[in-house]
């Protein structure tokens, strides 16, 4: 069983960046792929990011590319969401994803941490 713990949301003005952390514990955080999702008010959930165990595949939403950057320390047991010219239209809850491989769509994820909240004004 593993635990995720999402951190680093925040209120940030459009323009604005912050970086996401998702902290794992309770398996070996090494073989999993692992994912961002968010969901808006009133929205479902959508892909952001996801990267596989080695770094090694890495895919982004069309949305965030060219201003999000996704990346793991296996070692720290930790995946990041760097997240610069930020948009009031990427305010929403993050949650990180365990999962056996690189997916976009969000039921081949098996663990899921609480979400952290993302603010943007504009």
């Amino acid at each position: 069983q593993v635990q995720l713990v999402e951190s680093g949301g925040g209120l940030v003005q459009a323009g604005g960046s912050l970086r996401l952390s998702c902290a794992a514990s309770g398996g070996t955080f090494s073989s999993y792929a692992m994912g961002w999702f968010r969901q808006a008010p009133g929205k479902e959930r959508e892909f952001v990011s996801a990267i596989g165990w080695s770094s090694g595949i890495i895919r982004y939403a069309d949305s965030v590319t060219g201003r999000f950057t996704i990346s793991r320390d296996n070692a720290k047991n930790t995946m990041y969401l760097q997240m610069n010219s930020l948009k009031p239209e990427d305010t929403a809850v993050y949650y990180c994803a365990a999962g056996r491989q690189v997916f976009t769509v969000e039921e081949f994820y098996d663990y899921w941490g609480q979400g952290t909240q993302v603010t943007v004004s504009s």
